[in-house]
């Protein structure tokens, strides 16, 4: 099932195009790496994905089963504020708002998720601590599972290795994977570590003010672009 299609699609701020001529398909299941160079439009793309920023011009659709305020987003660490007065708990609780409709209270179901997802990022035990109070690792680890909490379908996810030491980063993509392929979330993911993140992904779409290349990891490895931008090292 297509979750999400483009067509002809212009991204950019104040009339100004940053991304051009998108065509692209996300399908349910997907677990799709956005890669290229600073500068190239990836974070643009994403926040027009989100429904953060406006297409210029183009066609932008979900499908029916996704509701635009049930998408899940980790932004880029720089753009996310980082010394909340609340609890872990609290932020994941958070990503829930959207379920609670005129409800003003987070019920059993709304919790039970959160914990759902505190579990399985391992953060239990720090459930109760400030969020302000933790290192990097653990405000990213915290900050996934309140994106979790906000989506059933499709996740997207902005440079989340980004400061993560190798064994944290090497726990997240584990994390990631378990959620694509055992809880059937739909991942969207900017990396620049495109040596590591293609051998998780299903999709590969490459980036540099257009789409460049649409496709699996395979063809994208033996593709002149996909062999100049990894170096052949994957």
């Amino acid at each position: 099932m297509k979750l999400l299609t483009c067509h002809d699609l212009a991204v950019g701020y104040d009339n100004k195009v940053v991304l051009s001529n998108v065509n692209l398909e996300i399908t349910n299941g997907d677990y799709v790496c956005i890669v290229g160079s600073n500068g190239s439009g990836k974070t643009t793309l994403i926040k027009t994905l989100v429904n953060l920023i406006p297409p210029i011009s183009g066609k932008l659709k979900y499908d029916s089963t996704v509701e635009p305020k049930s998408i899940g987003y980790l932004p880029q660490k720089l753009e996310v504020q980082t010394d909340f007065p609340a609890s872990v708990l609290e932020i994941v609780l958070s990503g829930c708002l959207n379920r609670l409709g005129w409800f003003p209270f987070y019920r059993k179901r709304e919790k039970e998720l959160a914990m759902r997802y505190i579990k399985l990022l391992e953060i239990e035990n720090i459930k109760n601590k400030p969020f302000r109070s933790l290192s990097g690792g653990q405000q990213q680890r915290v900050l996934l599972a309140r994106a979790l909490c906000s989506t059933e379908k499709i996740l997207f996810l902005d440079e989340p290795f980004a400061g993560l030491d190798v064994m944290m980063a090497q726990h997240l993509y584990e994390i990631l994977d378990k959620i694509n392929k055992e809880y059937g979330v739909t991942i969207v993911i900017i990396s620049h570590d495109v040596n590591t993140i293609i051998k998780h992904a299903t999709k590969v779409i490459h980036v540099d003010h257009t789409i460049t290349f649409d496709g699996s990891p395979s063809d994208y490895l033996a593709s002149g672009i996909g062999t100049q931008y990894t170096g052949g090292k994957v």
